[in-house]
Parts: structure tokens; C-alpha cells; sequence
């Protein structure tokens, strides 16, 4: 091992699949679109743009409504990182307070943020967890030695070959949806 090797061997693709698995538990593009959107929103009211020798002053009167605004966005992206149950909340909020950016901080950030914050929240609300995988309950099912375990999604677990009807509101199961509370 010579002195520029930083880490052990295969240590980079252990922690890249590592954080590949805590990403896809998590609405994280959703909390990266928000926060991204919360940056321009926060930034460009006190920007000092230099064009040549000329400093073009973004400041508005709304400046500190404008940094509220940004800042609340970064803490809703976080948030949505780490606190993945309050992704409704936290989507619903980045859209309104996207919403907001338009009149109070120079129409969201030049748009960008407004789109970022936009996208962010509409993905943060149509984030939903996903169950494991199809083979993983196939082996889980084939472990416990039940009699289900042939049995796939849509079929029933004795064998009959008749898809299984979850709805509770098929006559063929005995059942019309009145009186099943579950």
C-alpha cells in the first residue's frame, strides 16, 4: 500500500452503495430540488452584480422576507432528508412558500427557484416507500415453510390458481365491502 492510498481497498464502493440504499429510502431528490430552490430565493435579493465596471444593486424592500423564505426551504430540504414521515408537510410547504417567492423575492429567485422549489415539493408529496423487492418476499416466504409459499402476488396461497380479489367488494369471495372494517 503506497502513502497516496487514502483508503482500503474497495471502501469507496462500500460506502457509495451505502449511501446509494439511504437515498432510495428517503424523498432525497425532493429535499435536493427544495433546497436548491431555497438558495437563489435567499441570495439574489442582497446580491451585488458586477456587468463591466457597473454594480447593479438586486436589493428589494422584501430582503429579509426573501432570506426567510430561502432559509425555510433549506430546512424543509433537510428535513425531507432526514425526516422522511413529514414528506407531505414539508412538500406542501415548499410549494407555498414557492408560491410566495414570486411577489416578495424578484419572482422566486429569477424563476429558478421558484421551478426548483416547485418540482421539489410536487416530488416531496408524490413520494411514497416502497415495499422490498418480489424475490426478497419470495425468499422470505420460502423460509418460513408455510403454505404460501408458491403463492405469488394475485393468487390465492391454497393453490387455486384464481387471482385474489383485495378490493373486498367482489360477490365470488362472499363478501360486498359492507360491514369489513380492514
Amino acid at each position: 500500500m503506497s502513502a497516496e492510498t487514502s483508503a482500503v481497498p474497495g471502501q469507496f464502493t462500500r460506502r457509495r452503495l451505502q449511501f446509494r440504499a439511504w437515498r432510495g429510502t428517503r424523498p432525497f431528490w425532493a429535499g435536493l430540488f427544495v433546497m436548491l430552490g431555497g438558495f437563489p430565493i435567499m441570495y439574489f435579493p442582497y446580491a451585488h452584480l458586477q456587468v463591466g465596471h457597473l454594480t447593479l444593486a438586486m436589493a428589494t424592500t422584501a430582503g429579509a422576507g426573501s432570506l426567510i423564505i430561502g432559509v425555510l426551504l433549506v430546512v424543509l430540504g433537510i428535513s425531507l432528508w432526514f425526516q422522511k414521515h413529514i414528506r407531505v408537510f414539508a412538500g406542501v410547504a415548499s410549494i407555498l412558500l414557492a408560491l410566495v417567492s414570486l411577489p416578495v423575492s424578484n419572482f422566486g429567485g429569477f424563476v429558478v427557484g421558484f421551478l426548483f422549489s416547485m418540482i421539489g415539493g410536487a416530488m416531496a408529496v408524490s413520494w411514497a416507500p416502497g415495499g422490498p423487492a418480489k424475490q426478497e418476499r419470495a425468499e422470505e416466504a420460502g423460509a418460513d415453510g408455510d403454505a404460501s409459499a408458491g403463492a405469488g402476488y394475485g393468487q390465492v396461497p391454497d393453490g387455486a390458481g384464481e387471482p385474489n380479489d383485495l378490493s373486498g367488494t367482489s360477490p365470488a369471495n362472499g363478501a360486498n365491502g359492507r360491514h369489513s372494517a380492514g
